[in-house]
């Protein structure tokens, strides 16, 4: 795949590549998350997601909303522990309508005091519904287990009470120590030449101070495995099973990625799903999932079952990490399993907002996007034996985590 890169003088990165696509897509990726937060600003990341839209000092919040909707496209926002985007759909004749409308939240926001303290009653609430939820709540509380007394450890939504100290010089504290250029990432993906698309970033981005990061993160420092059983008031039991694992930049990182697919991936043919669901029907939703940091990683087992179940599912759960950790694939299981994966991600490119995201964040953290051929040329050259030891570095029974809701 074909891609551009442009650095602005202030150290702001551009990436494009092309797609002959009536509608475009465009985004900007900022190396900050919540875990780049002190612990007094416990949720701020993700508040200034929400409030960067309620006004500028050229707009209020009606005009940003409608800048793009009044054209059919859309604008939206997410915070993760790591980092913060801020991105637009629209159809490619209105790119420099999108562009300057991002340039305007993020460098122009003003952050009216009565914005302010709508938002806050209305992330309480998104707070709220979480707790409502415990298959969601349970994957916070399990980061929360392995990473105690860290900043990666806590939610990212915040607390009711933090959430009542962030007004606008707090804001302003966490973006002039956060928001720097040197961590940022333009993304895009549309039907436009480069040299256009880098004039109109040029025009709208290139006035922005530069600002070099100068904090450092918090190191993850040591992991004591855990379990921990919580009495909740709900019907079915809901388990997670998980290590600490390869960071982003580990080289192994592919191996797990393999690995985890064959065990709990989105495939409906996984290890887990054919044992505890289609096998002994023991559970509707069966995952492990695997998230890589800056310089950690976690992988999570999940599932929700009926709780006299519970002990059944955790046994099949432990025998199926036994099997890869003691049964080497044989040839025609690892092909299949290298073919799936290779398919899986063929097809998240061929969606163009996950395009973006990965393109984005790929620059951002490796300054490089990785072809198709390259990733497959990776996966290729995976072999069993490789997959054996990653599963018996981060599935061994004696370092894994349990978190149970019950």
């Amino acid at each position: 795949m074909e891609y551009f890169i442009h650095t602005l003088k202030n150290g702001i990165r551009l990436v494009h590549t092309p797609a002959d696509n009536e509608v475009a897509y465009c985004g900007l990726l900022l190396n900050t998350g919540s875990r780049d937060e002190l612990e007094q600003e416990h949720g701020m990341a993700h508040f200034i997601e929400h409030v960067i839209f309620k006004g500028t000092t050229h707009r209020k919040a009606y005009h940003i909303l409608s800048r793009l909707d009044d054209v059919g496209g859309e604008i939206n926002a997410y915070t993760t522990k790591e980092e913060t985007a801020f991105h637009a759909s629209f159809l490619t004749k209105d790119y420099e309508r999108a562009i300057e409308l991002l340039s305007d939240i993020i460098f122009h926001s003003t952050f009216p005091a009565n914005e302010l303290e709508k938002e806050r009653e209305v992330i309480a609430d998104e707070i709220n519904s979480y707790k409502d939820n415990p298959s969601e709540q349970i994957f916070d509380d399990f980061e929360e287990l392995i990473y105690p007394s860290h900043p990666i450890g806590r939610n990212i939504m915040g607390t009711p009470e933090t959430l009542q100290t962030f007004d606008k010089k707090a804001i302003r504290r966490f973006m002039a120590r956060t928001y720097d250029t040197d961590q940022m990432v333009i993304c895009s993906v549309g039907k436009i030449p480069f040299p256009r698309l880098t004039r109109m970033i040029e025009k709208y981005f290139a006035e922005v101070k530069p600002k070099i990061r100068k904090i450092e993160r918090e190191p993850v420092l040591g992991y004591v495995p855990t379990e921990k059983i919580e009495k909740l008031d709900t019907f079915q039991s809901n388990c997670i099973i998980g290590n600490i694992t390869y960071p982003a930049k580990d080289a192994r990182r592919m191996n797990l990625i393999l690995l985890n697919n064959l065990l709990g991936g989105q495939g409906l043919n996984s290890r887990l799903n054919m044992s505890l669901r289609e096998k002994h029907g023991y559970a509707y939703n069966v995952e492990s999932t695997y998230t890589p940091y800056i310089d950690t990683g976690v992988l999570t087992i999940y599932f929700g079952t009926d709780p006299e179940k519970l002990d059944k599912c955790i046994s099949l759960v432990y025998k199926e990490l036994a099997k890869l950790r003691t049964q080497e694939l044989g040839t025609m299981q690892l092909r299949r399993a290298k073919n799936q994966i290779l398919g899986q991600i063929a097809m998240s490119a061929d969606n163009k907002e996950n395009l973006l995201f990965t393109l984005g964040k790929s620059i951002m953290l490796f300054n490089r996007y990785d072809s198709m051929e390259t990733v497959a040329k990776t996966i290729e050259a995976i072999t069993a034996g490789q997959l054996i030891e990653t599963a018996n570095e981060v599935l061994d029974s004696d370092k894994l985590s349990t978190l149970i809701f019950k």
